[in-house]
């Protein structure tokens, strides 16, 4: 049964995450540089990343599997308390995919999100170019895809920040809650009952 837990950045998972973003297939989709996936730019990234939790911009979790190794990392970030919105991230490493396990931790920190950090809106977006993410996000039941004209200072943000044509999806709070309520238990016993010292 596949599992997965979220957990804070810890600068000992730098190691780990290097090797894992290291893999081309995941540093060209994410546009990494070689020098942002050794272990020390990886340590920078998670000193930014605390960083930006700190100042309330973002809200970042390692992801660990049912062995409590790390597979990955999902982002809720360009958090706005005031629009109550924000932008999600994930990778996942290569050795993970196609295993379910973007759709676990989406279902939690997208809970997270809602629940208790009292947003209304999470947009997803993706680059033209990008199809294993745009396909990656039509698997999921709750999404609302191609939303660039409805919410187009989104969109335009995304696009500045990528520097490249994107599509915009979003994930709207009731109808993900409507999702939840009906298949999140299922999805909670599916989760460890340990709990990790991070």
């Amino acid at each position: 049964m596949k599992r997965i837990t979220l957990v804070p950045h810890q600068l000992n998972f730098a190691e780990g995450m290097s090797e894992l973003s290291s893999s081309p297939l995941v540093k060209n989709a994410l546009g990494l540089t070689d020098e942002q996936t050794t272990v020390e730019g990886t340590r920078g990234f998670i000193e930014f990343i605390l960083e930006q939790e700190k100042q309330g911009n973002q809200y970042s979790r390692c992801i660990l599997n049912e062995d409590n190794q790390l597979i990955g990392v999902i982002t809720l970030k360009d958090i706005d308390p005031i629009k109550k919105t924000c932008h999600i991230g994930t990778w996942i490493g290569h050795p993970y995919w196609g295993q379910g396990y973007n759709q676990l931790a989406k279902a939690e920190i997208l809970y997270i999100a809602f629940t208790k950090l009292g947003l209304n809106y999470v947009f997803a977006g993706a680059k033209i170019d990008n199809l294993r993410s745009q396909k990656a996000q039509e698997k999921l039941p709750y999404i609302k895809l191609f939303v660039e004209n409805d919410f187009p200072e989104e969109h335009q943000k995304l696009e500045s920040q990528v520097n490249s044509k994107c599509i915009l999806n979003v994930v709207e709070k009731e109808t993900f809650l409507s999702w939840y309520r009906e298949n999140g238990v299922l999805l909670r016993s599916n989760s460890p009952k340990k709990e990790y010292p991070y």
